[in-house]
């Protein structure tokens, strides 16, 4: 069996990564890492994608801000909140006004303080906000 070729390892690496989808890894070395992070862009349009079915499908039976929570806890499940946890932890450490390596050690704790949560529920609103506004409009056929 010919080995895989770095484009696929690379697929398979980015959607590992950035996704909860069941894809498995595969071989992991430096050109295939590369490969991975010049895809991440594409896993995002997949992911996007798959969300916008979400929003469709649950805009077909429910209210539109039903629809985009919905929508918004399956990107949270989709991308293992991966966005999420960064965002928390670097307003945590921007709000600790410590510079350099504090600021990375306040990164680093596993807990979220108060402005990661702040901003945590700043973006789930307004991305619920957004989204619920998408599903709320009727478009042209």
């Amino acid at each position: 069996m010919p080995a895989e070729s770095r484009l696929a390892a690379g697929a398979r690496l980015a959607v590992t990564t950035f996704s909860t989808l069941p894809v498995r890894a595969g071989r992991i070395d430096r050109p295939v890492a590369g490969t991975a992070m010049a895809l991440a862009p594409a896993v995002g349009a997949l992911l996007g994608a798959l969300l916008a079915g979400v929003l469709l499908l649950a805009g077909a039976f429910a209210p539109a801000l039903v629809a985009a929570g919905v929508t918004v806890g399956a990107a949270a499940l989709l991308t293992r909140g991966l966005h999420l946890d960064g965002l928390a932890d670097t307003v945590d450490a921007l709000g600790s006004y410590r510079r350099g390596a504090a600021a990375l050690e306040i990164m680093k704790k596993p807990d979220v303080g108060p402005f990661g949560v702040v901003a945590l529920v700043v973006v789930l609103l307004v991305q619920a906000a957004a989204l619920a506004e998408l599903a709320g409009r009727s478009w042209p056929a």
